[in-house]
């Protein structure tokens, strides 16, 4: 008998000593922004939760909508005569605002110390928050939801944000589909979202039986952070959660945007900008911090924790799926490494414009790319990528400063993506900051200090556009 009571003693003091111990890390550690963990054990009723988080939604967008107008032009003005494969306009003019009382020229003639000490950085130009960055998670445009719910019944709207850019300013959709092995059927997504209801249908006899598995794995629904069945979900219902093709929609992008799941803590979390999956057979570099070598690993990362904000725990939580590498993440690799760029017309098979199909502009716009504007140095021919990192050292212009929740400081080093295609994947840089191909060159120019003239940029777009 004294020896039990000396057990049950025993574990009541550690019991005890845990307590404290645990209390006292959490006082220590401060708000849940300084540590490395998302909190596992919901401590509010689900209810609650969404009551709170729909309540406060619409203030949440205003300040967000407002910090857009404040930056940007977001007029519906097409350029006339170009569009995107299946139709879509494409939008033009530089949409970033000017600081009052300076030009484009004025600007780019100072030197990054004196933009910085009068505050002459457009506001454009700085890092672009989540809708609602202190949140953050996968938010989707309107028209990819609305069209997910009609074929699957699977609901992707959040009960506390909505996506915030206007559908002028995006990708088509849905995007035409281009494969490296049948470049004789042209666009093969028949003007359809492909999903897990369509996938056997449209592609059945176009790929291999692998390749048909991938493609399958790539539309059907895995648990995410924001969309699974647990009580601190977003979606009003459980969910069976998200698929690769919700961001990468037939294999492009739909400009779906999330915050990255390697960096800590919050208010340093860059915004993603999804990119097209177009090209990826000639990428090297993969993962928000381009940590990945290959497709394969950012497949399986994916569903790991990239998914859950980079944290595996939460993954075990909510739902982790771990996929075989040997059949799974091959199949799903090999589908993704057929996915090819649009049609370039005017482009020979160097990858440079024919002089007899190309326009005056945009010959001239080509040998600004390749001379003048230093571009080439990064995006060589023939897919206009060195499959390598810059560090464009942006923070010389601007005093770091909090933008709804961002901490605007140094990105560091960001990923060359290629320029093939380009007009069809708005925004532009690696949070979607840049609405159109002319905000692009009027930030580049600025950032590299290659002092164009308002004759080269405008020829410097319409090569752009060409490619």
């Amino acid at each position: 008998m004294g020896g039990k009571k000396h057990i049950i003693s025993f574990s009541m003091l550690l019991a005890a000593t845990f307590f404290l111990a645990t209390a006292v890390t959490a006082a220590d550690q401060g708000p849940i922004g300084k540590t490395s963990y998302a909190p596992v054990a919901g401590t509010e009723d689900f209810a609650a939760v969404k009551e709170r988080m729909e309540r406060e939604k619409p203030a949440v967008m205003q300040r967000h909508m407002d910090l857009l107008k404040e930056r940007y032009d977001l007029s519906d003005r097409p350029k006339e005569g170009v569009t995107m494969t299946r139709g879509k306009p494409v939008q033009q003019g530089v949409r970033v605002k000017l600081p009052a009382g300076v030009t484009w020229g004025e600007l780019a003639a100072l030197s990054p110390a004196e933009i910085r000490e009068k505050g002459l950085f457009p506001k454009g130009f700085l890092p672009l928050p989540h809708p609602n960055h202190a949140e953050g998670g996968m938010v989707f445009p309107k028209f990819h939801i609305d069209e997910i719910k009609k074929q699957e019944g699977r609901d992707l709207t959040r009960f506390d944000l909505d996506f915030d850019l206007p559908d002028h300013l995006l990708p088509e959709f849905p995007p035409a589909i281009f494969l490296t092995t049948r470049t004789d059927l042209g666009d093969v997504s028949q003007g359809k979202v492909v999903t897990n209801r369509n996938f056997f249908q449209l592609f059945n006899g176009i790929l291999n039986p692998k390749q048909l598995e991938g493609l399958r794995l790539l539309v059907t629904p895995f648990p995410q952070q924001q969309f699974n069945a647990t009580d601190d979900r977003r979606s009003a219902e459980p969910h069976l959660g998200v698929t690769c093709f919700d961001c990468h929609v037939n294999g492009h992008t739909n400009a779906a945007t999330h915050l990255v799941g390697d960096i800590r803590p919050q208010e340093l979390r860059h915004r993603i900008d999804t990119p097209p999956l177009r090209g990826v057979n000639i990428q090297r570099l993969f993962g928000s911090q381009r940590a990945l070598k290959s497709v394969e690993d950012f497949t399986e990362f994916e569903q790991r924790a990239a998914y859950f904000d980079g944290d595996p725990v939460i993954a075990t939580k909510k739902g982790l799926n771990i996929l075989d590498r040997g059949h799974q993440v091959h199949a799903m690799a090999e589908f993704q490494n057929l996915l090819d760029f649009p049609p370039a017309p005017k482009l020979d098979v160097f990858g440079k414009l024919d002089p007899d199909l190309a326009t005056e502009a945009e010959l001239r716009g080509q040998e600004v790319f390749f001379d003048k504007g230093r571009c080439a140095e990064c995006h060589p021919a023939p897919y206009y990528t060195d499959n390598s990192m810059h560090n464009l050292r942006v923070e010389r212009f601007f005093k770091p400063q909090d933008i709804n929740g961002r901490l605007a400081s140094a990105d560091g080093p960001i990923k060359t993506f290629p320029l093939r295609g380009i007009k069809e994947s708005p925004p532009y840089l690696h949070d979607g900051r840049l609405l159109t191909l002319a905000d692009t060159v009027e930030f580049f120019n600025l950032v590299t200090g290659v002092q164009l003239t308002e004759q080269e940029k405008k020829d410097l777009v319409a090569f752009l556009l060409a490619l």
